[in-house]
C-alpha cells in the first residue's frame, strides 16, 4: 500500500491544507440526498484490545462487536497525546497539542482554536449539535453555546443520587442521549458527541472502579490473565526517573497484589460493559425513531491504558498500551462488501473531527491537521501517511514529558527533561517493546533517522502554531 511521507502530509499542512484535499483528504466531498446523522462515542481510558471484536476472549461488548461486524475497525489508531485533556482538545480541534497548546494547567482553549472545532463547523452548516457526557477541555466563556445546541455535562463520581435513587452516571448519559435524539426535528441532521466517564477510575475512592448494577455479575467467575510485561523485571529494568512516576503511584492503587488486581480488571471490564449495554438501548431507540438507517456511529477512546505492564497503571507514556485505542466506524448506508473489515492504517485522533466533516459534507477548516478516514473504508487501498508523532507536554514532576515517533516498523521516544535517554523498538519484530535497541551500534542509522523526524515534526507543529497566533 502506499503512504504519504511525513514531509509530504507536512508540506500539505504548512500550505494551509490541513493534510491533502486530494486522495486520502476527502472522501467524496458532499452526500448525496440526506444528509447523515452522526453520533460519536468517546470512552475513557479504554484501551485497544478492551473489546470482543479486538480478540479479548472475556470481556462482553456484543453492541460494540456487533458495530465492528457492520462497520470498519481499525487496529492501529492511536492518540496524539495519552492524556484526557489535551487529547480530546486535539479531537475537537483535529490539531496536535503542540499546535493548540492545551493540557492540564493552561489556560482554556481560545476561539482561534474552538472555531474550527467540528461541532461548531456543522452546527453552522446546519446539522443540530449535542453533548453528553464529559468534556474534559476549558473554554473561553460562552463558546460551549456556540458548539453545541444540547449540552448534558456529567462529573465524577460515577454513582450519584439523584432525585434520592442511587444511579450510575453510564445509564444517566444514556437518558441523556435519548432526550437529544427525541428531539430531533424532520429534515435537520445532527452530530451528537456521548463521551461518558467511563471506564475511568475515580481516583479519590479506594474503590477506584464502579459499573451499573445491571453488570454487577460479569467474570465474577473469570481468571484475569497478568500480561508478561507485568513480571516486575520489566521495572526494574526502567530508568529511575521513570520508575517513580505517577503510573507507578497508581499501580500501587490498584495491582500491587494478585486480588487487587482481578478485583481492579474486573471491575475495568465491567464498566465497559456497562457502556456497552447502554450502548444498546441507545441504538434500539435510533431504530424506534427511524433514524438507524441514516445515523453514522463512531466509536473511540480519549487514551490507552496499562493494565500493569511495566509496572504501571493509566497512561501518559508513549507505550503502545498508553496510545492505540479503539476506533470503529459505522456506517449504514456502505455496500456489503464494504463491511467487517479490520484496516492497518496508521491512524490518529486528529482524524475524527476531518471524518466528521467529510460524512456531513461541510467544508473543512483550511488549518486542521487531520485527514479524513473516508478513503480508507472500504477495500481501497489509498496512499496514507507512513508515521504518526505523539507527545504529551503537561509539565508535571510526576509524568515525565515524552516525544515519539511511530512507523509501521519503528518506535521511537524521548524525553526532554531527560536527553541522556532514548528508546528504540522495532515493533515488527518486539510488538510488546521488549527490548530497547537505542544502544545498539547495528541500529544507529535506524535512530538517527528517528530522531530527525521528531525534531522535523516539532519545529513544524510550532510553525503550524503562529498561523494560529
Amino acid at each position: 500500500m502506499a503512504t504519504l511521507s511525513r514531509r509530504r502530509f507536512l508540506e500539505a499542512s504548512a500550505a494551509g491544507l490541513g493534510g491533502l484535499a486530494l486522495g486520502p483528504r476527502s472522501g467524496g466531498g458532499e452526500t448525496k440526498g440526506e444528509r447523515p446523522n452522526i453520533l460519536f462515542i468517546l470512552t475513557d481510558d479504554q484501551r485497544f484490545d478492551t473489546l470482543g471484536c479486538a480478540g479479548n476472549p472475556i470481556i462482553q461488548t456484543p453492541q460494540v462487536d456487533r458495530l465492528a461486524r457492520e462497520g470498519v475497525r481499525f487496529g492501529r489508531s492511536f492518540v496524539t497525546t495519552p492524556i484526557c485533556a489535551a487529547s480530546r482538545a486535539s479531537i475537537f480541534t483535529s490539531v496536535f497539542e503542540r499546535t493548540h497548546g492545551y493540557t492540564f494547567t493552561k489556560p482554556p482553549l481560545t476561539r482561534a482554536f474552538t472555531s474550527i472545532s467540528y461541532p461548531v463547523v456543522l452546527r453552522r452548516a446546519g446539522y443540530r449539535t449535542g453533548f453528553v457526557g464529559k468534556l474534559g477541555v476549558a473554554v473561553e466563556n460562552g463558546v460551549e453555546k456556540e458548539m453545541f445546541d444540547f449540552a448534558r455535562f456529567t462529573s465524577l463520581p460515577h454513582v450519584q443520587t439523584i432525585g434520592g435513587v442511587k444511579r450510575h452516571m453510564t445509564e444517566v448519559e444514556g437518558e441523556s442521549v435519548v432526550e437529544f435524539l427525541r428531539g430531533v426535528k424532520p429534515g435537520q441532521p445532527f452530530c451528537l458527541a456521548w463521551c461518558p466517564w467511563a471506564p475511568h477510575a475515580d481516583d479519590d475512592n479506594p474503590k477506584q472502579y464502579f459499573w451499573p448494577p445491571a453488570v454487577d455479575g460479569l467474570y465474577r467467575d473469570v481468571e484475569i490473565p497478568v500480561p508478561e510485561m507485568a513480571a516486575p523485571s520489566y521495572y526494574e529494568a526502567q530508568p529511575e526517573f521513570l520508575k517513580n512516576t505517577m503510573s507507578r503511584t497508581r499501580w500501587a492503587w490498584r495491582f500491587d497484589t494478585p486480588e487487587k488486581y482481578q478485583a481492579m480488571v474486573k471491575g475495568y471490564y465491567r464498566m465497559i460493559s456497562g457502556i456497552d449495554l447502554v450502548l444498546g438501548r441507545i441504538t434500539a431507540e435510533l431504530a424506534r425513531l427511524g433514524l438507524d438507517r441514516n445515523t453514522i456511529i463512531l466509536f473511540t477512546s480519549d487514551n490507552g491504558y496499562f493494565l500493569g505492564e511495566r509496572g504501571y497503571a493509566d497512561k501518559w507514556l508513549m507505550y503502545e498500551p498508553s496510545i492505540n485505542v479503539p476506533l470503529i466506524v459505522y456506517d449504514p448506508r456502505a455496500p456489503r462488501e464494504d463491511r467487517g473489515l479490520v484496516k492497518k492504517d496508521l491512524t490518529l485522533n486528529i482524524d475524527l473531527g476531518p471524518t466528521i466533516m467529510d460524512f456531513a459534507g461541510v467544508g473543512m477548516p483550511p488549518l486542521i491537521q487531520g485527514m479524513s478516514l473516508r478513503p480508507l473504508l472500504g477495500r481501497r487501498t489509498p496512499a496514507w501517511r507512513a508515521e504518526i508523532f505523539c507527545e504529551e507536554l503537561w509539565d508535571n514532576p510526576e509524568i515525565p514529558q515524552s516525544e515519539c515517533v511511530r512507523t509501521e516498523r519503528w518506535k521511537f521516544i524521548r524525553y526532554p527533561k531527560h536527553p541522556e535517554y532514548l528508546e528504540l523498538f522495532d515493533l515488527q519484530a518486539d510488538p510488546e517493546e521488549k527490548r530497547n535497541l537505542a544502544g545498539n551500534p547495528l541500529n544507529a542509522a535506524a535512530l538517527a533517522e528517528m530522531r530527525g523526524s521528531c525534531d522535523r515534526w516539532i519545529r513544524d507543529l510550532l510553525e503550524a502554531r503562529k498561523k494560529f497566533q
